[in-house]
């Protein structure tokens, strides 16, 4: 408000002093001349009592801090795998032939051995009969012949000829009742039916898929890792499991470290044991979290506070000096970083304030209050 009343004041006594002669415009050209004069003494003033004046408010930058402590860090290696089934099996028939039963559907659950499914063994069955026949007959006239041997009596030719056809036949019908077992499409493993492939009528032959079966008690979380971290996963690394679809996670341990490395896609395979529940099912995504780094004592900070200039890697603390509370750098060394937060390895001790908001643009030395 100073400045609006020195034009005026200088108007006043330029008045007073103005020529009578009424020349109006000399009057005002020594109007301005004055008030140039004037207006420049001002501003060299206002410099001179700006560098001596002590009473001018420094201007201060309102920031928020956190104390540094040490707590536990943990660094992950995030890998996307699957749910996978250790018993996840196609039967298909040994022999070809015509379906003449199923004996099981979807959802069925079946034990070892049990038969979920015959094709056409009518002819065979129909063919052991007759060698059972022959076979009892061929026994007896053995045991006939073995009887009177034993005593000396016949000959020898007769005898030998009795136990050929004898254990001919035995062998015949042994091989006969392996095909007939063939036609029987039984569950190698304990499990529930997933999906059944083969019709009663349809005719099928080895290799065509008939009934798959899946033991949901033996289910494993499988991934691939890059080989990069061949060194870092081990065998009984603490794992957390995520299943998105679920939005559900668990904690297990890697149960298997392949040793070989995959020379296509330059990976190696890593799985966990799942627990048996009916929500998991074979081939859900599962991402595995595997534990590759932890401590227990870390100091951790907020990745995007962390800045880099010419002198290094470096955050800003507040610092007390001369009654002040100023910005300070302080040069760091980084260690893990996971989902930002970072592990600051050296730079930082305990007690340090660390300016936490409003460090962009915070230049060394800058006054600052919490």
């Amino acid at each position: 408000m100073k400045h609006l009343f020195i034009p005026a004041f200088v108007i006043i006594i330029a008045a007073c002093s103005q020529p009578k002669s009424g020349d109006k415009k000399a009057q005002l050209d020594s109007l301005k001349k004055e008030y140039t004069a004037l207006t420049e003494k001002i501003k060299t003033l206002e410099a001179e009592i700006a560098l001596t004046d002590t009473t001018s408010v420094e201007k201060i930058i309102p920031v928020a801090v956190t104390e540094a402590k040490t707590q536990a860090f943990v660094h992950f290696l995030d890998i996307q795998g699957k749910v996978d089934a250790g018993e996840n099996i196609t039967i298909s028939p040994k022999m070809p032939g015509t379906i003449t039963k199923v004996n099981v559907e979807a959802g069925d659950d079946v034990k070892v051995g049990q038969i979920v499914g015959e094709t056409d063994n009518a002819a065979l069955l129909q063919g052991r009969e007759e060698l059972k026949t022959g076979l009892d007959f061929a026994t007896n006239v053995y045991n006939k012949q073995k009887n009177l041997w034993d005593q000396k009596i016949g000959s020898e030719l007769q005898f030998l000829t009795a136990k050929n056809t004898k254990e001919s036949l035995e062998r015949k019908l042994a091989t006969l009742n392996e095909q007939i077992e063939m036609t029987y499409l039984k569950s190698p493993i304990n499990g529930t039916v997933d999906e059944v492939y083969f019709k009663l009528g349809q005719t099928v032959s080895p290799g065509f898929p008939a009934v798959r079966i899946v033991n949901t008690s033996s289910l494993k979380a499988k991934a691939e890792v890059a080989e990069g971290f061949a060194a870092k996963v081990k065998k009984g690394n603490e794992v957390e499991i995520h299943f998105p679809d679920l939005q559900k996670d668990i904690t297990s341990k890697l149960t298997f470290v392949g040793k070989a490395i995959n020379t296509n896609t330059r990976t190696f395979t890593v799985s966990a044991d799942l627990p048996s529940q009916e929500e998991f099912h074979p081939n859900m995504v599962a991402v595995l979290k595997v534990v590759d780094f932890k401590t227990d004592s870390a100091f951790v900070v907020p990745l995007n506070i962390i800045q880099n200039s010419e002198e290094g890697t470096y955050i800003m603390v507040a610092a007390d000096e001369n009654g002040k509370t100023v910005a300070r750098k302080k040069i760091i060394n980084v260690g893990h970083t996971y989902r930002g937060q970072a592990e600051i390895i050296s730079g930082v001790s305990v007690g340090d304030k660390i300016i936490t908001t409003g460090f962009q643009g915070l230049n060394n030395g800058e006054q600052i209050s919490f």
